[in-house]
């Protein structure tokens, strides 16, 4: 097999990861939304027989979003927007290593996978970890966000994954592979599935996959009854995770790294950058579906580095007089370069009518592809249910 398919436009770096995951992967796909990752590709997605990469599957075991549908109408909520924002944002936990402020009890954490895994059990302080993270957030592109749709219904969006629970199981899978946890160039090392090793991993990702669903559901449930309203409908997939699946009679492990699946019938939530319209779709079947191995986008794609948005913070020590004339070392923290100007940005987004809580220069909408157009990349292979329109926009400062 050895294929290598790639949708839209492909970056040099993501094409040159592909070609290495290749190695061991019988085929490698790389959706409309692709930009180069750590060993694999984001937007990428691996075919393999009876092994998994854990680098494939990535750092943020699960990742994923959910979208769920109100009783709600526009008319019921707009003309609070500032206030919901204020209750959504303060309530919920964003920020790199954050705890959640709400203690989430979950019969996640009776598993006994716990106990049965050679890695969790030599690792209890992990379960600790995991049970006050339940819920939070994150940072990054992660987010939650309030919509409406065509029709004037009200959604509720989430996009985040299994926190340190996924990143720590991913780091100790990956040098037990033998990867660098700095990986970008190199190939992927792969698990034997049938191996001690890689069960164990596989037993670890599914229940980072079960963790991470908890938490979107929890904070589903929490925004939902912040509005005012009851959830009607519901569509939630993992974007970063390994899925055991059988095409043209053959089972693969199908490793999706930012890819969204996207069998006939199925439905997916797929959003946007802050301030652009995301959208519910639906997989098709199709010769060219079926050659993605039923998969596609799981956002718009990044185009610029967070480094090259927001620039980088550097220490600087300057030499200051005291009123006595003595000097003494003064260190702050200078912001250098970035080619995005954030408050501009934010007088875009209010203007387009969207309430912003947090957020930061590296996740602006001039970071990211535009997602109409990566969607075209994938026409014949999904069709658009719902276009969301966002009111509400919360993440990480």
């Amino acid at each position: 097999m050895k294929n290598l398919v790639i949708k839209g436009n492909a970056e040099e770096g993501a094409i040159k990861q592909a070609e290495n995951c290749l190695v061991e992967a019988e085929a490698m796909l790389l959706m409309a939304d692709n930009h180069k990752g750590y060993g694999m590709p984001v937007g990428g997605v691996g075919v393999y027989r009876d092994r998994i990469p854990p680098a494939g599957v990535g750092f943020d075991i699960a990742c994923g979003n959910k979208a769920v549908k109100t009783n709600l109408k526009l008319q019921d909520i707009e003309d609070r927007l500032e206030s919901l924002a204020d209750t959504i944002f303060g309530t919920l936990s964003f920020g790199v290593g954050g705890e959640n402020k709400t203690t989430v009890e979950h019969e996640l954490f009776d598993d006994p996978v716990w106990g049965e895994s050679s890695f969790l059990k030599d690792s209890p302080r992990l379960k600790t970890i995991a049970q006050a993270q339940l819920g939070s957030i994150g940072a990054g592109n992660h987010y939650v966000d309030v919509f409406t749709d065509e029709s004037g219904n009200i959604w509720v969006g989430v996009h985040f994954g299994s926190r340190n629970l996924g990143h720590s199981i991913a780091s100790h899978f990956m040098e037990l592979a033998g990867d660098n946890l700095n990986i970008m160039d190199e190939t992927p090392h792969t698990l034997d599935v049938n191996s001690e090793a890689g069960q164990d991993y596989i037993a670890c990702m599914k229940l980072a996959g079960v963790y991470a669903y908890a938490g979107r559901d929890w904070v589903c449930d929490t925004v939902v009854k912040i509005l005012g309203g009851e959830i009607i409908d519901e569509v939630h997939n993992h974007h970063n995770y390994a899925w055991l699946e059988e095409h043209d009679g053959e089972n693969y492990w199908i490793v999706r790294k930012g890819a969204t699946p996207a069998f006939p019938g199925q439905r997916g939530f797929v959003g946007a950058s802050m301030g652009d319209d995301s959208v519910i779709l639906v997989g098709m079947d199709s010769d060219e579906s079926r050659e993605l191995f039923y998969s596609t986008v799981h956002g718009a794609g990044r185009v610029m580095s967070r480094t090259q948005a927001a620039g980088r913070r550097r220490r600087v020590k300057t030499k200051r007089t005291r009123p006595d004339g003595t000097t003494y070392e003064f260190v702050e923290w200078v912001q250098e370069g970035g080619a995005v100007d954030f408050d501009d940005v934010k007088k875009r987004i209010e203007k387009k009518g969207v309430v912003l809580r947090g957020a930061s220069a590296d996740e602006a909408p001039e970071v990211y592809k535009e997602l109409s157009e990566v969607l075209e990349a994938h026409e014949g292979t999904v069709e658009i249910l719902h276009t969301l329109r966002p009111l509400i926009v919360c993440m990480a400062e």
